[in-house]
């Protein structure tokens, strides 16, 4: 499980990607044994690699951010994943998209990150999760492909969803961006090329934003990593 990279967002934020390449055998070892009979009983290889990946993955940070932190990572009732027994309060948000796994932690506050494939999918689905405004707003960009603008968007519109944490909110009237902020950003990581982004910005409350960032992989595969720290709520 090659670490893509390891980034300090502040002194009580870490954010980690990895490339996932093993399967699950390979990353059993990585975690506690007390994670075998959390596992969802009815996940495929691909299911239950892209599961076990993050949570290797929010270990591996919490080693960064918490030396010597002994949890487990389960999901309350929404599916939102929580530290059993972290020794502190402790924020954890996960995504994974393909070969790839995100994962946000922090002391500070309620925390969010998406990862997704750039693809076309976005843009076919974007009248169920665009304002009107936003929509219009997105179509007049010349700067960013379309593919791009609308995978950016989307998981933007994924991030402040987990930071909000509130179940049933509606993505096109609840969730709302400055879709007129996306603009080319540099890339994380060591590959190099433009990828689609947001400038930070304020997305309601004291300290909140959104600050997303693009990553390319390997090869052909491109990905988009949106992230966000707040100390409000929206």
């Amino acid at each position: 499980m090659p670490l893509h990279f390891v980034r300090r967002l502040s002194p009580a934020a870490v954010l980690g990607l990895w490339h996932l390449t093993e399967g699950p055998e390979a990353l059993w070892p990585l975690l506690p044994p007390a994670y075998r009979p959390l596992l969802p009983p009815t996940a495929g290889p691909t299911r239950q690699a892209h599961w076990l990946g993050v949570r290797a993955l929010a270990h591996a940070l919490a080693a960064e951010l918490l030396p010597g932190a002994d949890f487990l990572i389960r999901n309350d009732a929404e599916g939102r994943p929580w530290p059993d027994g972290a020794p502190q309060p402790l924020q954890v948000s996960l995504s994974h998209s393909g070969e790839w796994a995100a994962a946000l932690l922090s002391t500070a506050g309620p925390v969010g990150v998406d990862i997704e494939i750039i693809r076309k999918k976005a843009q076919r689905l974007a009248t169920m999760f665009l304002s009107a405004e936003e929509m219009a707003a997105a179509a007049a960009l010349p700067a960013v492909s379309a593919t791009q603008r609308y995978s950016l968007l989307w998981s933007a519109k994924e991030t402040l969803y987990k930071l909000a944490a509130r179940p049933g909110l509606i993505f096109a009237e609840q969730l709302l961006l400055d879709a007129a902020a996306v603009q080319i950003r540099p890339e994380i990581g060591d590959e190099a090329g433009p990828a689609a982004g947001l400038r930070p910005g304020d997305m309601g409350g004291d300290d909140a934003g959104l600050l997303p960032r693009g990553v390319r992989g390997r090869g052909e595969i491109a990905m988009l990593v949106a992230l966000g720290i707040v100390n409000a709520y929206l």
